[in-house]
């Protein structure tokens, strides 16, 4: 348990302090990078955003749920199902635990390398805020939550690649048929959400879904197919920082915990 919670914790540090790195260049390349995604999508003919916003906007509760969905939703839901994973299907927990921590952890290369400015920016194109339009909660709802967060980090969206390995997880570990029904629903949920909210695009949506479908296979691969000896380096690597970590709680009068060590 100790390792687990420290490879969380590290790892989320680091994505989150990842999120919170400026543009090194200003905001010209996330504007410039969005108008490309734009008129890639208009070439394609999948630049639907523009027309989802504004209907969006034309039903009032509605766009507020979907900023609250987008708000919350995102860490809550996947934070649960991993949890129930952990807890319930033990024996999958950890091909799954690192196909999300490698998506995770490639996103961030993405976020920047590609900074992106969401649609809501391009007032320009059209695009309107609804947690602004409406004054309603959001996740960039007040200045302080706006600051804490890097909003150019929307290539490859984890919006939706998150949203898309939870319900992967659920539709194969559950034995609910309602349950499974939840499981298509929220991913399709959040990418009508994260689309008419402006916070992404489709071709961000894309990226996203791939990347957790590569991360996926790559893990699954790694924990059936790789040899054991293999497998087994980095749970080894981790164990051994997490005993660091006992051993200087114990050392300044702190429980020493559980010493024991698992295969990731």
């Amino acid at each position: 348990m100790w390792r687990e919670l420290l490879l969380i914790a590290l790892f989320y540090t680091g994505y989150s302090l990842t999120r919170l790195v400026l543009v090194e260049d200003g905001t010209g390349p996330a504007f410039r990078h969005a108008h490309e995604i734009l008129s890639a999508e208009r070439f394609l003919g999948i630049d639907v955003e523009l027309w989802m916003n504004q209907a969006l906007l034309h039903v009032p509760w509605l766009a507020r749920a979907a900023n609250v969905f987008y708000a919350t939703a995102h860490f809550v839901v996947t934070i649960s199902v991993m949890a129930w994973v952990w807890r319930r299907h033990p024996q999958d927990y950890r091909w799954l635990r690192t196909s999300f921590v490698l998506a995770t952890g490639v996103a961030l290369f993405g976020f920047w390398l590609y900074p992106l400015a969401p649609p809501r920016f391009l007032h320009t194109e059209g695009f309107v805020d609804p947690v602004t339009a409406l004054h309603s909660l959001g996740l960039y709802s007040g200045d302080a939550s706006g600051s804490f967060s890097n909003q150019y980090a929307a290539m490859p969206s984890m919006h939706a690649g998150w949203s898309i390995w939870c319900g992967f997880v659920i539709i194969k570990l559950a034995a609910r048929r309602w349950v499974k029904l939840l499981a298509v629903l929220y991913p399709a949920t959040t990418l009508f959400v994260i689309l008419s909210t402006a916070n992404h695009y489709v071709l961000d949506a894309v990226a996203g879904i791939v990347l957790i479908a590569g991360s996926l296979s790559a893990a699954w691969l790694a924990y059936h197919r790789c040899p054991a000896p293999l497998r087994g380096l980095p749970g080894r690597a981790v164990g051994r920082v997490a005993a660091r970590v006992r051993r200087g709680a114990t050392a300044r009068g702190g429980p020493a915990g559980d010493s024991s060590t698992a295969e990731v």
